[in-house]
């Protein structure tokens, strides 16, 4: 990606932006949702709300830059089904607007038998592949992108996701020690990449002096003392 431009402050700035931005978008909200995993969470993160074309332009900027600010270097964009194909897509759109274009391609969920069939679609997959998707709750999609890249002959290198909520995964129903980013990292030894974290979060938080915003803190608060991983 070249050289890291962002200096100290700047990850930190983006990452509370986009937090606002999220927000406002109506993508973060906070009350009390039911995960895949069956726990209650006080806030909840769904990108399918980014569903405008200005609300995906700005958020492919924010991808763009966390990875420019990261240093990171790959060879192309893969979005798994179904949420990391448009952000992959505005992605790759929006580094090519940049001066950076890089081959994209994604997944089906069933194989496709007529036409050019397969799995697959898009730029063949080779080098250094970059998956591109939102949050990472058990890694199902990640693995799963994984074996499909390692199939073609190519490698995963790295994951970018727009929210780490750094809370412990489950396997089998059970909660584990660690959070699917962690195991990604340490376990696939894979980098991972986040616009914004569940401390950023929290640190957004502290912040806000009103308060309908700072009341959800210690909701937040409770729900990573009791599910925090790490």
């Amino acid at each position: 990606m070249g050289e890291k431009v962002a200096v100290a402050g700047e990850e930190g700035a983006l990452a509370q932006a986009f937090v606002q931005f999220a927000l406002e978008s109506g993508v973060l909200r906070f009350g009390q949702f039911k995960t895949k995993a069956g726990r209650m969470s006080p806030y909840f993160f769904n990108a399918g709300l980014f569903d405008d074309g200005a609300k995906l332009a700005r958020l492919a900027e924010f991808y763009a830059d966390r990875l420019i600010a990261s240093g990171l270097e790959f060879d192309m964009i893969f979005g798994p089904a179904y949420k990391g194909i448009p952000l992959g897509a505005t992605l790759a759109a929006e580094l090519a607007r940049r001066g950076r274009n890089v081959p994209f391609a994604y997944n089906r969920k069933e194989a496709k038998d007529h036409g050019e069939g397969g799995s697959l679609v898009g730029a063949p997959l080779s080098g250094r592949v970059l998956i591109v998707d939102d949050v990472m709750s058990a890694g199902t999609a990640v693995r799963e992108s994984i074996a499909a890249i390692r199939s073609a002959g190519a490698t995963p290198h790295a994951v970018v996701i727009a929210l780490d909520r750094q809370e412990k995964a489950t396997e089998n129903g059970v909660d584990v020690d660690h959070s699917a980013v962690q195991y990604v990292r340490q376990q696939l030894g894979m980098q991972v990449v986040a616009i914004a974290t569940l401390d950023d979060l929290l640190q957004y938080l502290s912040g806000r002096a009103d308060g309908e915003l700072s009341a959800h803190r210690q909701g937040v608060l409770d729900y990573r003392a009791r599910y925090g991983a790490g």
